[in-house]
């Protein structure tokens, strides 16, 4: 009985398991089935490939076709088997023949990509995880050329570009080599920082004290909540919080763009370098934020892996969204689960959350009049619990921009960029002495790399009395005040650095 094999991968969150696409043609009455769990998309390949084959001048076998997609018990989606099942098809009916360049000399090649009716190879979503599943086992891959920037971001010497099926058929007997490597269009330099570039502290007027506070979230990697009246700069500092980040390192970058060539809206090569800033709405779902629906795709907390997740307007998100957070801050993973399976994703996040003070926006603001009485306030504030509040590390009221300040010559020492020096310097430092932000540190790593001098414990004994600091808020403002003396050069944390750390954590104050 003719029989082919051809090799493929599936995508389950960003793993990429090995599926082996058999095809065997028998008699009988035609029919063309495809079974081992195949998504309706995956079904459908059947009428794209018989149509392909013969716009392609090939012909349809006669006959009892059934295509398996072993193993069996592993879901299926997508149009990226269309082009291994045609494949096996023409290789089973012996229509191709493997020629001598594509046998045992050359290396175990895997086939992905949708087939329009004519023929023409499609683009599909999430080969960047397989490509470097196949990298690692050392086999060539043929793609969609519209799929070859994406592939050749981790396995440049081992893709192979086609615009057609009959380009793939040529390749696999030998008789024309496709080339390796993506197409001349996709070539270029790495892509530049854009909001580095355009971005700049400079142009948020005054608001010192928040600067500062952003300069320590991004030296130590901490969650930061900025209070304050309507067009103060909320958003703005947010904005340029990428741009103070170090750049991302090889393996970050391609663990990046593994979570957006799974998502949506896919891989995008101009942004590989490019930290991630994510700024969802607040009428956005549990799902949209943290992942799900029926294929488990990334939500925003997993987008923004590596990046800055940016939530204006914190009180108005619906409260199971704001309170599914509180998992992925404490492990930065998270875990999607399905019926059918269980997907987990890495959301090693930064959140940078914005609100009013109260409903007008307008509590102690001098030049304006509030006229929200003390329970709708408390009633706005309390849209977001103490427990999500507590796992924030800084808390800071903002002010509104007084008129002089933008006649004011802007101060070159808040520019983004001594910022980002000072940045890449306690960041440097952190790496060299715990591996990790501090915002990551364990219990124990804060109490062996956070613990303060006698005069720097005294103070914060008295902050946790006079502000009733629980044990959470306490190791957080620990990891602040290391992340403060990282920025100074300090070695050793004392009162100062506990005193500003405690001096950011303004809702902790306001409470006591």
């Amino acid at each position: 009985m003719p029989f082919a094999r051809v090799a493929c991968r599936a995508q389950v969150g960003l793993a990429a398991p090995l599926v082996q696409v058999e095809v065997s043609l028998g008699s009988g009455l035609p029919t063309f089935s495809i079974v081992g769990l195949p998504a309706t998309v995956v079904r459908e390949a059947k009428e794209r490939v018989r149509a392909a084959l013969l716009n392609s001048r090939f012909e349809f076998p006669a006959g009892r076709i059934t295509v398996n997609l072993a193993p069996a018990d592993l879901p299926k989606e997508g149009g990226r088997f269309d082009l291994p099942i045609a494949l096996g098809v023409l290789l089973a009916s012996r229509q191709v023949a493997i020629g001598p360049a594509a046998g045992r000399a050359a290396p175990p090649a895997e086939f992905y990509g949708e087939l329009g009716l004519t023929g023409e190879l499609k683009a599909v979503r999430g080969l960047l995880p397989a490509a470097a599943q196949a990298q690692r086992a050392g086999h060539e891959l043929i793609v969609p050329r519209a799929n070859a920037a994406e592939a050749c971001a981790v396995a440049p010497q081992l893709v192979r570009a086609a615009d057609h099926l009959l380009e793939v058929c040529a390749h696999v007997a030998g008789t024309r080599q496709l080339a390796p490597g993506p197409a001349p269009d996709h070539a270029g330099g790495a892509p530049t920082n854009f909001r580095r570039a355009t971005l700049d502290l400079l142009d948020v007027r005054g608001q010192l004290h928040a600067k500062r506070a952003l300069t320590i979230a991004a030296g130590g990697g901490h969650s930061l909540l900025l209070i304050g009246p309507p067009g103060c700069g909320k958003s703005m500092l947010a904005q340029r919080l990428p741009g103070l980040l170090p750049p991302l390192s090889t393996a970050e970058a391609l663990e990046v763009a593994a979570i957006a060539s799974v998502s949506v809206a896919g891989f995008r090569r101009e942004s590989l370098s490019e930290r991630p800033f994510r700024a969802p709405h607040h009428s956005s779902s549990v799902p949209a934020l943290v992942g799900g629906g029926s294929r488990a795709r990334p939500g925003e907390i997993s987008l923004a892996h590596r990046g800055v997740l940016f939530l204006d307007e914190l009180p108005e998100f619906a409260r199971p969204v704001l309170e599914a957070l509180r998992e992925p801050l404490e492990t930065g993973v998270v875990s999607v689960a399905r019926a059918a399976l269980t997907t987990e994703y890495p959301a090693e996040f930064q959140l940078v959350a914005a609100m009013n003070p109260c409903p007008c926006g307008r509590l102690g603001d001098a030049a304006g009049e509030c006229r929200c009485t003390p329970a709708i306030v408390q009633r706005y504030r309390s849209r977001v619990s103490g427990p999500l509040l507590d796992r924030l590390d800084l808390h800071v009221e903002m002010p509104r921009v007084g008129s002089g300040e933008f006649d004011a010559e802007p101060d070159g020492a808040t520019a983004s960029a001594a910022a980002f020096a000072a940045v890449g310097r306690a960041r440097e430092l952190q790496l060299a002495r715990q591996g990790a932000c501090n915002a990551r540190l364990t219990d124990a790593e804060v109490h062996r790399w956070c613990a303060p001098d006698e005069s720097g414990r005294r103070l914060l004994e008295t902050a946790m009395q006079r502000l009733r600091l629980s044990a959470r808020g306490r190791q957080r403002v620990l990891r602040v005040a290391r992340t403060i003396a990282d920025l100074e050069g300090r070695r050793q944390v004392g009162a100062a650095q506990v005193s500003e750390a405690v001096m950011l954590r303004c809702l902790d104050r306001a409470a006591a």
